[in-house]
């Protein structure tokens, strides 16, 4: 059942999801994806750069937060607009336990042609990983 823009109001918050990744998760991400970027599979590689360990793709992470989202509205066109701000690498362990990301959303604003802007909060270890994140989402 489609959500209609007559149930929400400011506030209303979406289901919350975690999602984990290991770096298998990165290796079927990057085959799909195309890109090989070593910072995403090679730990010698990702400490040579700087980085503390691999990291995981931001689009994989920019990805798993919209899905609160599509989710939550059940229909991935609904999305008319999504955007974020990279602020934190998800570092990603070469462990069968991975990393989990953490997703949260909420109705921020009630806009014109029944869409609302959510703003979604996605952290790994406390901190947040993605900054500005907000989606714009057309309901029934």
């Amino acid at each position: 059942m489609a959500i209609s823009y007559d149930e929400v109001q400011v506030g209303t918050e979406l289901p919350a999801q975690s999602f984990p990744v290991t770096r298998a998760t990165l290796v079927r991400y990057a085959g799909a994806s195309g890109d090989f970027n070593p910072i995403h599979w090679n730990e010698k590689f990702a400490l040579e750069v700087g980085l503390p360990d691999v990291i995981a793709h931001g689009m994989f992470t920019m990805a798993e937060a919209a899905r609160v989202v599509t989710d939550w509205v059940g229909d991935p066109s609904a999305v008319v607009e999504y955007g974020v701000r990279f602020t934190r690498p998800v570092t990603v362990p070469n462990d069968d336990a991975g990393s989990v990301i953490e997703v949260t959303g909420k109705v921020a604003a009630l806009l014109e042609d029944n869409k609302v802007r959510v703003d979604l909060t996605a952290t790994f270890e406390g901190q947040k990983v993605l900054g500005m994140s907000r989606a714009v989402v057309r309901l029934a």
